[in-house]
């Protein structure tokens, strides 16, 4: 009988159903769970011969590299054991499904207070490439950061050459004072934060600063190989070009986005952005080192750290016996642009087209829903009353988008939307457009006063946006890199001068455009992005220059909940910050 019912033919369909199910229902890679600790602690450290005490994750500087692939979940707890108040933010992860897990401030979250600790816990879906993750409360992302890299699924391949070997470099800064104290300090004079005193490599400043030649970052390699450089740019307050010395590499990845492969000798990156690129090393031994080195790009009429940081490129030499002794190597150093060369940033960031291959289409919104046009710039507040300050004609510096200057409130926006407890904390009124138009890159108005509130845009579930960001001439053009946190989203178009509503939008690119989280606005120019708003919560989007965020260049997107249950806003943790 049994025999009989193993070797019947509904029995056969039904096995054959069961297995198919298997194959083709089940997800290939489930995912795996990853579990790190991040001990928040006081640490020595010294650079350019001068040791302080400061603020970082496991007593590193920079701090640990989070490894994870795409589909993983990552549980991160964060334990606060010195004096400030500290969050922490997973820079271009999306948060599908886990946005009390984004990090910043008053935000998404009130901050994990000393002695107290949280648990981030997210997954990572659709996505894979390099992030970071920084501290997003005042400018304790100095010292509070480090590389976060996603591989692809198992058995998923790279859209390019394999490389012998992958290696993350990081760009940041280092103060000699304490950087908590130079923008407290700024903030009450109204004037300008000091500059840092180096850029670093990976935490190194390299051999072109004084006291500096033994913290130089080395990256060794061997001829005939490809290397995948994952650049990462956590710098505060500066974009940067970065070369190096007698190699070209080939552009792959931007912001976790693959990307349609060209070569240069010399690449842009702002504070935000990350960039991965193929180095191609020379086929025989050369007998020389080179200078990997970046340096500021420079738009501003403020003061900035004008010095350059640099690690040094070695081959593996094909003999221990080698007639030429490797500390007698010629040392070749690049030719990095100019400080202010817009015209190769603009070059560059236009080469940059999304891969949109079908693996990995371009799924650029083609409707629009709803439109939006900042303008985003610096102005001035008022100093206070018996007050001197340091700002323009004795005001105080301040920043803006469509002349509302962010006021942070006191508790976290997302908590309150959830428990509907708005009232007093936002108002759901952030201009579309500017109040007040004007010759917005021509000769700037006499009142550079700006407005202050805590204002949020609302969007419906899935609403389709396009936005328009224009910088402003009032106290001096300037490049802003903004990000936005929740969403990628794709450039569809920019140039210089005031935007024309009329015959730009007849010369976007919604074929190839670029997918980043993180785009410069051009100095004197604007640029236009679109995205798909399919992520509810409480987003922030605000500029990476940290001295313009501290100034209030920011604002938030309140994107409400949609009608399937995947597409709501899920209670807050148990563990979640009080404020």
């Amino acid at each position: 009988m049994a025999k009989k019912l193993l070797s019947s033919p509904k029995f056969l369909l039904v096995l054959f159903s069961f297995v198919a199910l298997s194959l083709f229902s089940w997800p290939a890679h489930a995912g795996v769970t990853k579990h790190y600790t991040f001990d928040i602690k006081l640490q020595n450290v010294t650079r350019l011969c001068h040791t302080k005490s400061m603020v970082t994750v496991n007593g590193k500087f920079p701090g640990p590299r989070i490894m994870a692939r795409e589909g993983d979940r990552l549980l991160i707890k964060v334990i606060n054991h010195v004096q400030n108040n500290i969050t922490i933010h997973w820079h271009g992860i999306r948060q599908l499904q886990s946005r009390w897990a984004d990090g910043p401030a008053y935000i998404t979250q009130c901050p994990i207070q000393t002695g107290k600790s949280y648990v981030y816990n997210f997954t990572i879906v659709g996505q894979r490439g390099t992030f970071f993750w920084h501290a997003h409360i005042s400018w304790l992302r100095s010292t509070v950061y480090g590389p976060l890299i996603i591989l692809p699924k198992p058995n998923v391949s790279y859209p390019f050459s394999k490389p012998h070997k992958e290696v993350p470099i990081i760009f940041g800064e280092w103060f000699n004072a304490d950087a908590e104290a130079i923008i407290s300090q700024a903030l009450q004079t109204g004037g300008g934060p000091n500059v840092s005193d180096a850029y670093t490599l990976n935490g190194l400043p390299g051999p072109l600063y004084n006291c500096s030649a033994q913290d130089t970052f080395r990256l060794k390699v061997k001829p005939g190989k490809i290397y995948l450089i994952r650049l990462i740019n956590a710098v505060l307050n500066d974009e940067l070009f970065f070369s190096i010395a007698n190699h070209s590499v080939t552009v792959v990845e931007t912001d976790a986005i693959y990307v349609k492969p060209f070569e240069t000798d010399t690449l842009l990156i702002t504070p935000g952005q990350t960039t991965n690129v193929l180095l191609k090393t020379k086929p025989n031994f050369p007998a020389a080192d080179f200078l990997m080195t970046a340096r500021p790009y420079a738009t501003g009429q403020g003061t900035f750290d004008n010095s350059t940081v640099a690690g040094i490129l070695e081959y593996e030499s094909p003999s221990l016996h080698s007639t030429v002794p490797v500390k007698n190597l010629p040392l070749f150093k690049p030719n990095l642009p100019a400080l202010n060369d817009t015209t190769f940033a603009t070059n560059f960031t236009n080469r940059l087209k999304s891969l949109a291959s079908a693996q990995y289409p371009s799924n650029v919104p083609q409707q629009v829903d709803k439109h939006f046009f900042f303008t985003v710039g610096l102005g001035t507040n008022p100093c206070d009353q018996n007050q001197t300050c340091q700002g323009p004609n004795g005001t105080k510096f301040a920043a803006s988008v469509n002349n509302v200057s962010f006021v942070q409130p006191t508790t976290a926006l997302l908590q309150v939307h959830f428990f509907g407890q708005s009232n007093g904390v936002y108002s759901p009124s952030f201009p579309f457009s500017p109040a007040h138009w004007f010759n917005f890159t021509g000769n700037p108005p006499n009142n550079t006063m700006v407005g202050n509130g805590t204002k949020v845009v609302v969007l419906p579930f899935n609403t389709s946006v396009e936005l328009v960001m224009q910088d402003t001439s009032i106290l001096g053009v300037e490049s802003h890199p903004l990000h936005l946190h929740g969403f990628n989203f794709f450039v569809v178009g920019q140039g210089f001068g005031n935007y024309d509503p009329k015959n730009e939008p007849k010369k976007f690119n919604l074929v190839d455009p670029i997918e980043r989280n993180t785009v410069g606005v051009p100095s004197g120019g604007w640029v236009a992005i679109r995205f798909q708003a399919d992520n509810p919560g409480a987003w922030f989007m605000h500029c990476h220059l940290e001295v313009h965020t501290s100034w209030g260049l920011k604002m938030a997107w309140l994107v409400l909940d949609g009608k399937l249950p995947n597409q709501k806003l899920p209670p807050p943790p148990a563990d979640l910050p009080k404020c």
